[in-house]
């Protein structure tokens, strides 16, 4: 069975996550798995771009390097970079039948898409030397946290999976910041109890823990900021490039310029048109920055969210830059009702209406989640990510 046909056959999204299935099937195969160095990225903002940032860095430098990221906005591929690029659908079908041969029937077919896809990746980047390896859901219980790590970077943390991860910013952190293993780096946080907390689990686990500011350089901060204007980085992914130059003189090397001189991630307030920016975010965090982003400006937003965000935040945060609100419709069974929506939207004093198509004279924001920036561009024809 293809890897396409494999996959549609597990569902994206889980009521009840069982915590030992990945694990278990990890151990039976994992001396049959290359063992590179793990940089495992948790957080609930800013893991995908933090650790483009370093990934790239790193394969600049002369090494083999994997990304994992999830999820993906319109091909699978995106999930799984090695070596500058996404992996080519030869490559992961090769790696899908070899994995089939290592693992029982049985227990390939038990794991979730993302458990069997973060097996998929291992088998995939055999011969790197590091692989930047982002979370999915939480830290602690999270399949990624399987592997044995160098370096564990933790990234803005926030309210969000409040199902899973509980409805404290306690027990959130808490359960991010127990994954770390030898060496944690803490990246900027907006609760000024996270660092007390990492500080505890670090004592706990004998880790060594760094946080952002006591590690930045003035060198770093002037590169940052220099890299920042000339790709026109916002403020919050200038504190994610930060974050991963840091990082990388961790891992025992010079964070020279040159290496970090990129672009964001594709889908982090990315530009996509002279009047469009697209943006993946679909959180209260992450709408504080874009609202800062675009501070003294009004946009058109191209919105839609899952039932389980908390909407009504997200909109007021929000509402200082909108002009008004176009609805965009998308299918999949976590979206929020329509007439949810609709309803918040009135108690905002949010002008609103179905979003149809784009019209020069406006600027719009689209923003809610992956799946409406998949839906979003299927619309305007865009069938890859842009570069």
């Amino acid at each position: 069975m293809s890897l396409n046909d494999f996959l549609a056959h597990k569902p994206l999204f889980y009521d009840v996550i069982d915590y030992e299935r990945f694990p278990e099937a990890y151990r039976a195969i994992r001396h049959f798995l290359p063992s590179p160095k793990i940089i495992h990225l948790v957080g609930t903002n800013g893991k995908g771009s933090t650790g483009r940032f370093l990934a790239n860095a790193l394969h600049r430098s002369g090494k083999r390097i994997g990304h994992y990221t999830s999820p993906h906005i319109l091909c699978f591929n995106e999930r799984i970079w090695l070596d500058g690029s996404e992996v080519s659908n030869e490559v992961l079908e090769r790696a899908h039948q070899k994995l089939l041969d290592l693992l029982f029937t049985e227990i390939a077919d038990s794991l979730s898409y993302f458990e069997y896809t973060t097996l998929l990746a291992m088998v995939v980047y055999e011969g790197c030397d590091y692989v930047v390896c982002e979370a999915g859901l939480g830290g602690e219980f999270d399949a990624t946290n399987a592997f044995d790590k160098v370096l564990s970077i933790f990234t803005p943390i926030d309210f969000d999976h409040a199902a899973f991860l509980g409805n404290t910013i306690d027990s959130i952190a808490t359960t991010k910041l127990r994954s770390m293993q030898n060496i944690a780096l803490l990246g900027k946080q907006k609760h000024s109890d996270i660092e007390s907390i990492a500080r505890t689990i670090a004592d706990e686990k004998g880790c060594k823990l760094y946080t952002l500011s006591e590690c930045l350089t003035p060198n770093i901060e002037a590169s940052a900021l220099l890299l920042a204007t000339k790709n026109s980085l916002s403020e919050y992914l200038r504190d994610n490039l930060m974050l991963a130059m840091v990082a990388y003189e961790l891992l025992g090397y010079e964070a020279d310029e040159s290496l970090f001189d990129q672009n964001a991630l594709f889908g982090r307030l990315s530009r996509i048109a002279p009047n469009i920016t697209l943006d993946v975010g679909h959180n209260a965090m992450a709408a504080e920055s874009i609202a800062l982003n675009f501070q003294g400006k009004k946009v058109t937003l191209i919105y839609n969210t899952y039932g389980d965000k908390d909407y009504r935040e997200i909109l007021s945060i929000l509402k200082p830059i909108i002009d008004s609100v176009e609805i965009i419709e998308v299918e999949e069974g976590r979206i929020v009702e329509r007439s949810l929506l609709e309803s918040v939207l009135r108690e905002l004093n949010i002008p609103y209406r179905s979003f149809k198509d784009i019209k020069k004279s406006k600027e719009y924001l689209v923003f809610g989640s992956f799946s409406v920036a998949e839906t979003f561009l299927k619309r305007i024809n865009v069938t890859s990510p842009m570069v």
